[in-house]
């Protein structure tokens, strides 16, 4: 996969991802609408679908909300990288089938790098600097809900 990214700090909470003020529905398309909306308001029609957030440490924190990595998968959100993911928010993640990234480097990758994710060898290639970064595989029933699209859609195919 090949993508644009999106510059975050540290400690997004899941208020900034989602606030809450719409978490009165759990339709993902209008969720979607409103990603980062009180970090940039304007972050929705900014972005493309695939493209990557990059961000720092502790990304995800605070309640422990679904909606958050839901409404970033359905807004086209393809992967978030980040130094380190609040633990609800990482088993959220993959529940959910948004994929995320833990790697140290994530000051080295600017907003508006395209970046390639080979989730086979393990390797981020920043193809605007030309900088690789490995990052730890992702277990294998990790990975098989990520490609089922989530928990729900795993359980689903896995029951019959």
């Amino acid at each position: 996969m090949n993508a644009k990214v999106w510059r975050f700090g540290d400690n997004i909470d899941t208020d900034i991802i989602i606030a809450a003020r719409y978490l009165n529905t759990s339709d993902e398309n209008e969720l979607a609408k409103h990603i980062m909306e009180d970090a940039d308001p304007n972050f929705t029609q900014k972005i493309s679908r695939g493209d990557i957030i990059v961000a720092g440490e502790n990304f995800g924190c605070g309640s422990s909300r679904e909606h958050a990595p839901l409404a970033l998968k359905a807004a086209g959100i393809s992967a978030v990288i980040a130094k380190s993911f609040a633990r609800i928010f990482y088993r959220n993640s993959f529940n959910t089938g948004l994929l995320i990234l833990e790697i140290k480097e994530t000051d080295e990758i600017n907003e508006g790098d395209l970046l390639e994710i080979n989730l086979d060898n393990g390797v981020i290639l920043n193809k605007t600097s030309n900088k690789e970064y490995k990052f730890s595989p992702i277990p294998e029933f990790m990975q098989e809900l990520l490609k089922s699209g989530g928990l729900i859609e795993y359980a689903k195919t896995s029951i019959k």
